[in-house]
């Protein structure tokens, strides 16, 4: 079994919503790393000095790679990715290898054997 690993940048409100339409599209799991901040096309917004941009959270999901297109399409959806500028995006990478995804690839088969 191949895994992509696809990477979200979200706003942190909408991490639980990003997460759960992952989850119904075939993601079994996700890790968060919060408090992420960056720019865009556009330079950040200051008010007196102070950051006046939402706070990002970081979405790593270790997907099995038949399903990966259906997830990330469905995270930019419900992210808003393409219908307003500077809501996030998201992006897949191959994995060549992975350890400690056993219990997933039992699991995952019988999905993946379904979609085949």
């Amino acid at each position: 079994m191949r895994f992509k690993l696809i990477i979200s940048l979200v706003e942190d409100d909408k991490t639980d919503t990003v997460m759960e339409a992952a989850r119904e599209a075939g993601a079994t799991g996700a890790t968060v790393i919060s408090n992420a901040r960056g720019e865009g096309l556009e330079k950040a917004r200051t008010f007196f000095g102070l950051s006046l941009e939402t706070q990002r959270d970081v979405l790593l999901f270790l997907v099995e790679e038949h399903l990966s297109r259906e997830i990330l399409e469905r995270i930019a959806e419900v992210g808003e990715f393409d219908a307003r500028p500077g809501t996030g995006i998201a992006f897949q990478i191959d994995v060549e290898d992975a350890v400690g995804v056993s219990h997933q690839i039992e699991r995952l088969s019988e999905v993946v054997e379904e979609k085949l």
